[in-house]
């Protein structure tokens, strides 16, 4: 056994986990133990891991299940992303927020406060930090052990096609599997890095709510953060240089969340360039340049949200003969990169930059790389959710994807105001829309904006993998009254289409000479 890894909370460069309560001294315990001994290395392992978050954790036990011998190597922290700075922190705050407006609004059922409400930053964030440590042990380093996984903690560098270097120790393998993921990048603004900044990877340990916060990018981590701040009371500006909101999704979905967003009093600047940004004794502030016009923002907090980087840097990369450019690893469908005993998984070489993708993509990498597998990530059909409230769902194709595809859709749309579990839970404004290969009833597409989507789109998910359309939708029974019946409207609208002039007149006359 090696001497104990030594961890400071500085994280080796990593993100930045305070403060020191025991939360996060429980998390710390479990994804990063400071006591803990590397093991002695196997002559040769059948998998050797490089990354510790979803991808890695998904193909390092799955490995392992299956009888092979692997190995799992993590820098920082074991869990990645997702438990630490991304999905599950997040959530938290996300649902807190839901609760303050749920108070806020309660007069709209009959529900009066009888005092004044307030949010207490300082609680929430408590709360988020004791959630986190007590998920983490899914994803600590000694139930990977137990369940037979070689566990590194340390930098990993290739020193050759089939040989890793971690802390001085030489792990050689039949396969590899990069799964470092992504980090949070920023714009060159001038000025912004003197400024100081948040991401994803610093916001979640703030003990004090920013009064006034400005959160440039409006993708899906942006537009999350900046309406859980705002609701808990925070002055948020949210800024963006495309003409919308979640500029990848549905322009009419995003149009619905940024109504949702200056119900939320959020100040939206689509279009938007930042020229500078400087720091005046406890204020940032920023220079715009929207339309003609320049202006400037004081804000207490710049929460940056802009998009993310490929962790691909001190990997060796150059001496295992794998390439890469700046979106991160170049890996074929099978996702091998090109040395073909190295692959892939996750946000390290996926367009794709959510957890349960890169859960996926491990499933294929296993198949692939100890059974000579060929499956292929081009067949996956991946769902992916905005948190925002209401939420956007979306899988497949948009509509304007197909048609540069070449191919014809009709389109059928249901307003939650039409659906009577939304109308009594006072959530209408949202929508379900699924596009469909026009003459059939297969689905190609579907977006949907409610306060549930993200819980509604799997059904959708399930009849395109099953090869299931509209007609078998139609036939299985919706609980009543629940919101997902917009989904049975939709096909029951598109059964009412098969019922032509021509189907009509046969039916009436059939049903005239049966009297």
């Amino acid at each position: 056994m090696s001497e104990p890894h030594r961890f400071l909370l500085k994280n080796g460069g990593g993100p930045l986990i305070v403060p020191t309560d025991e939360h996060n001294l429980t998390l710390l315990a479990n994804v990063h133990p400071p006591d803990w001994c590397n093991p002695e290395p196997a002559g040769r392992y059948n998998l050797v891991v490089l990354g510790a978050g979803t991808a890695g954790l998904v193909a390092a036990a799955g490995a392992a299940g299956l009888g092979a011998k692997v190995a799992l190597i993590e820098k920082h922290l074991m869990g990645g992303d997702c438990l630490n700075v991304g999905c599950v922190p997040s959530k938290a705050l996300i649902r807190a927020a839901r609760a303050a407006v749920a108070v806020r609004d309660g007069a709209n059922f009959g529900v009066r406060n009888q005092g004044p409400s307030s949010v207490e930053c300082a609680d929430v964030m408590e709360r988020l930090r004791r959630i986190r440590a007590e998920i983490s042990p899914h994803d600590s380093a000694s139930r990977f052990r137990s369940l037979g996984v070689d566990v590194f903690l340390g930098s990993g560098r290739f020193v050759g096609i089939d040989a890793i270097d971690v802390e001085g120790q030489t792990l050689r393998f039949r396969k590899a599997i990069i799964a470092t993921g992504a980090r949070a990048s920023a714009p060159p603004i001038p000025g912004l890095e003197e400024a100081g900044y948040l991401t994803n990877e610093s916001v979640f340990s703030l003990v004090e709510q920013p009064r006034r916060l400005a959160v440039i990018g409006a993708g899906a981590i942006g537009c999350e953060l900046a309406q859980a701040f705002a609701r808990f009371g925070s002055e948020v500006t949210l800024l963006e240089g495309q003409p919308q909101i979640l500029g990848n999704e549905d322009p009419e979905a995003a149009s619905l969340v940024a109504s949702a967003f200056r119900r939320d009093r959020i100040t939206v600047n689509c279009g938007c360039k930042i020229t500078q940004v400087r720091r005046e004794l406890s204020e940032k502030v920023l220079t715009l340049q929207c339309g003609r016009g320049e202006s400037t923002l004081r804000v207490d907090e710049v929460l940056v949200a802009v998009g993310r980087a490929a962790n691909v840097e001190g990997l060796g990369l150059e001496k295992a003969g794998v390439s890469y450019d700046r979106s991160g690893l170049r890996v074929d469908e099978r996702l091998r990169t090109t040395n073909p005993r190295i692959l892939a998984a996750g946000d390290v070489c996926s367009r794709y930059k959510f957890t349960h993708a890169a859960d996926a993509m491990a499933r294929i990498a296993i198949q692939n790389a100890l059974f000579l597998g060929r499956a292929r990530v081009s067949a996956l059909t991946i769902p992916w959710c905005t948190y925002t409230d209401p939420e956007i769902a979306h899988v497949g194709l948009y509509e304007g994807e197909a048609r540069k595809q070449g191919i014809p859709v009709q389109t059928f749309v249901q307003n939650f105001s039409g659906v009577d579990r939304a109308v009594l839970d006072g959530e209408t404004d949202g929508l379900v829309k699924i596009h469909v290969r026009k003459g059939t009833d297969r689905i190609v597409g579907a977006t949907i904006v409610g306060r549930h989507a993200g819980e509604m789109i799997s059904e959708i998910t399930l009849a395109m993998v099953g090869g299931l359309g509209l007609k078998d939708l139609a036939r299985t029974i919706h609980p009543y009254p629940t919101q997902a019946e917009a989904i049975k409207k939709i096909a029951d609208a598109y059964n009412r289409t098969r019922l032509t002039p021509f189907v009509k007149t046969l039916f009436k006359r059939w049903l005239m000479w049966t009297r």
